[in-house]
């Protein structure tokens, strides 16, 4: 009996190890930085959690999320993440982390680009509300409606106006989502400004993350300090107790993303869901069948 089971025990530690093959290809993130850019990175950053320490505990938290995710699908709850912070800070890595085992039927992203000039003539919050869960869903969003009081406030896409009749109605409309039925989540990740020079020479250097780069980036490291001071107002005029903020220390990357999804579970009283016993069925044989060879010129050549 033993020898039998070898085979599937081999099966299971490849595949096991497949999935720790995928999460540490998403760790190897910097494959072209310059050796002085390596050293100063090493030098401003403790020694973070040990490779093995932080999968394990990532693996957990992510099992954990599943069981978050079928609880949600069976009880047919509604919930809202805002993902919000400096550029670099650490929202997508932890969006990623989130969802990577997740079913994106059930827990989608939502990251809108620039309104469009007929979005501009819309009420403030219009083209978000489509993308609001129905029930059964999770809504993750990579920046949310507070870009008015970020982005486009600092970067002058919003005036004065604008900005106050944001205050004054966000509260609201935060309020008319919980009442409605939808769990609202607020996350602020939080970086120092040495933090996000060295993230940003990271990307300058780095073929791999250039893309990240926009003009508006560069022009937030310019404007660190407004971006501080329109911070600070959102927290003062948008932590509501139906809808308040937390924050996460986003310095050291991995720490952040346990961190935050750890606390996200805290947050949701999510608990065992009855399942069905899957049995996988026989494969039906039929004797007149025979698979045909298709043309060798459909099939992708194995040049790996």
């Amino acid at each position: 009996m033993e020898d039998e089971l070898d085979p599937r025990m081999d099966w299971l530690a490849a595949e096991l190890a497949d999935t720790l093959d995928e999460d540490y290809e998403l760790e190897i993130s910097e494959p072209a930085l310059s050796l002085e850019i390596r050293r100063i990175y090493r030098e401003a950053h403790p020694p973070s959690l040990k490779r093995k320490d932080y999968f394990i505990k990532l693996l957990k938290l992510q099992s954990e999320l599943i069981k978050l995710q079928d609880w949600v699908q069976h009880t047919g709850e509604k919930i809202v993440v805002l993902f919000e912070g400096r550029d670099s800070a650490g929202k997508g890595s932890v969006i990623k982390r989130i969802t990577q085992r997740l079913n994106p039927r059930i827990v989608r992203v939502v990251a809108l680009p620039a309104p469009s000039d007929r979005e501009k003539t819309q009420w403030y919050f219009q083209r978000y509300v489509p993308h609001l869960p129905a029930g059964g869903e999770i809504v993750l969003f990579d920046r949310s409606w507070y870009n008015r009081v970020g982005v486009e406030r600092v970067m002058g896409f919003a005036n004065d106006r604008q900005v106050e009749e944001f205050f004054n109605d966000v509260p609201e409309f935060e309020r008319m989502l919980v009442r409605s039925g939808i769990r609202v989540v607020k996350y602020w990740f939080s970086i120092t400004d040495e933090e996000q020079q060295l993230r940003f020479l990271m990307r300058i250097h780095d073929p791999l993350k250039q893309w990240k780069l926009s003009p508006m980036d560069l022009q937030s490291r310019v404007r660190w300090e407004q971006y501080t001071k329109a911070k600070e107002e959102m927290f003062a005029r948008t932590n509501i107790p139906e809808a308040p903020w937390y924050i996460v220390e986003g310095n050291d990357k991995k720490r952040a993303r346990l961190n935050c999804m750890d606390h996200l579970l805290s947050l949701i009283p999510y608990g065992p869901v009855p399942h069905e016993d899957v049995v996988l069925p026989e494969r039906v044989y039929n004797s007149d069948y025979e698979r045909r060879v298709l043309p060798p010129d459909l099939y992708v050549p194995e040049k790996y």
